[in-house]
C-alpha cells in the first residue's frame, strides 16, 4: 500500500504526532517516553517562545489510515544569522522499519526546506540546544534518559541511504560513584575554593534556586556560545524554562558556587533518574504518573548529570573539582551509585577528561548528521 503525508494542522493531528512513538516502542524496554506536557509546549507555537524565530512544520506518514511516520522540520532564524548557514533542522523523526516510509518523510522535509531557500538540513535538532538531539547511533541496548532521543538501530543506516553524512557526534557515560569523595577532587576543590574566594550555596528548598535561575541562563549562553551550532537562549524563552521545569528539581542535586561578589561563578545540575517512572506513566502526569515521578525525585539510586559549567574566566582553574565534590556528596547522601552523563561533544575533552577520576564507560554516542539540499 502506498505512503501518503499530511501535514499536522489540527489540535488531534498534533496529539497523534506526539503519541505515534508509544505505539511505535510499545515493547522496547529501552525508549523512555517524553512528558506528554513538555511535548505539547515545546511543539504548540502559541506555547513555545522559539517561535518568535522559528518556523515549523510537522508531518504524518500514512499506509491507509495506519500511522507509520512522523518528522519535524524547523527553521532557526537565529541560528541561521549566528552561524551563516541557511540549514534547516530536522526532529521528532520516527518511523516503522520500512525504508519507503523514511524516505517520503525525508523527502517531503527537504522539499519543504528549499521552498524557504535553505541550502541544507541537518538533525535531529529542536528549536533550542535545550531540546532532545542526536540519533542513537551505539548503545541500542541501554536505558534512555529523559533529556535524550532513543531510536531503533536501523534508523542511521536509512538516513546514510537518503544521502546525510555525519556533522558531528555526542558520546555519554556512565559513572560509578564510590562511597567516598577521591582525595585528588577534594584536594583540588579545596585549593580553588580558598584561591578564587568562592562559596557553595547550599539550597534547602527548589524556590531557593529562584533567585539564580536567570543569571544560570546567562553563564549557559555565555559559556556555550562557542560549541556547535548553539543559539543563545533570549529573555522570554528562559522565563518559560524556569516555570517549566525548576519546579521539578531536588535542591540537594543543583551544586550553585558563587564568588565574593556573591555573583554566580559555576552551576552543576544533576536529577535523580525519571526513565523507570516515565516508562510506568508512559509519559503522562495523570492519574498516577506524577506520584511516580516524585517518588523518583526522592528515592533513586541512579542520576541524570544534565550540565556542567563553569564562568569562563574560571575556567581551568579547578571550580570543575568543586562541583563534582558537591555532586558526589550528594549522591553518597542519597545512596547513588550510578551516575549517567547527558551527550558531551565528542570534541569537547575538558569535560570528557574529568571522568578519569572514576571508574566509568563510554556507553553511548549519538549523531548530527546533515545534508546538502540541491
Amino acid at each position: 500500500m502506498d505512503i501518503h503525508i499530511e501535514e499536522v494542522k489540527t489540535k488531534k493531528q498534533l496529539k497523534q504526532f506526539i503519541v505515534f512513538p508509544d505505539t511505535l516502542y510499545r515493547n522496547n524496554p529501552y525508549w523512555v517516553p517524553s512528558l506528554y506536557f513538555d511535548e505539547i509546549n515545546t511543539l504548540d507555537p502559541k506555547k513555545n517562545p522559539a517561535f518568535e524565530f522559528c518556523k515549523a512544520r510537522y508531518f504524518l506518514a500514512f499506509r491507509g489510515k495506519e500511522i507509520v511516520g512522523r518528522i519535524a522540520g524547523i527553521i532557526n532564524d537565529r541560528y541561521i544569522e549566528l552561524w551563516k548557514n541557511k540549514y534547516a533542522r530536522f526532529g521528532w523523526v520516527d518511523f516503522i522499519e520500512d525504508f519507503s516510509v523514511a524516505e517520503a518523510l525525508f523527502n517531503t522535509v527537504e522539499t519543504w526546506a528549499k521552498e524557504r531557500g535553505m541550502t541544507g538540513i541537518q538533525g535531529p535538532l529542536g528549536f533550542t540546544d535545550f531540546d532532545k538531539e542526536g540519533m542513537l547511533v551505539e548503545g541500542f541496548n541501554e536505558t534512555g534518559t529523559l533529556p535524550t532521543i532513543y531510536n531503533y538501530p536501523y534508523y542511521p543506516g536509512y538516513l546514510e541511504r537518503i544521502g546525510y553524512v555525519k556533522e558531528t557526534d555526542w558520546v555519554e557515560y556512565r559513572i560509578k560513584i564510590p562511597g567516598e569523595v577521591q582525595p585528588d577532587i577534594l584536594r583540588i576543590a579545596n585549593i580553588a575554593e580558598r584561591r578564587l574566594k568562592l562559596k557553595v550555596v547550599h539550597l534547602k528548598r527548589s524556590k531557593d534556586l529562584l533567585p539564580y535561575a536567570k543569571k544560570i541562563f546567562k553563564l549557559l549562553n555565555d559559556g556555550y556560545k562557542n560549541l556547535f551550532g548553539f543559539v543563545p537562549l533570549t529573555d522570554i524563552q528562559i522565563q518559560a524554562y524556569i516555570r517549566q521545569y525548576f519546579s521539578f528539581v531536588n535542591p540537594d542535586f543543583i551544586q550553585v558556587v558563587v564568588d565574593s561578589n556573591n555573583e554566580l561563578a559555576a552551576i552543576g545540575i544533576t536529577m535523580p533518574s525519571l526513565s523507570k517512572a516515565l516508562q510506568k506513566s508512559k509519559g503522562k502526569l495523570f492519574p498516577f504518573g506524577f506520584i511516580r515521578l516524585l517518588r523518583a525525585i526522592k528515592h533513586n539510586d541512579l542520576v541524570d548529570l544534565y550540565l556542567i559549567t563553569v564562568r569562563q574566566d574560571l575556567q581551568g582553574k579547578g571550580v570543575n573539582a568543586i562541583l563534582m565534590r558537591e555532586a558526589q556528596t550528594a549522591c553518597i547522601k542519597y545512596g547513588v551509585k550510578t551516575v549517567y552523563a547527558c551527550p558531551e561533544l565528542e570534541t569537547n575533552m575538558n569535560v570528557r577528561g574529568q571522568w578519569k577520576y572514576y571508574e566509568n564507560e563510554q556507553h553511548k554516542r549519538r549523531r548530527c548528521y546533515t545534508k546538502l539540499l540541491k
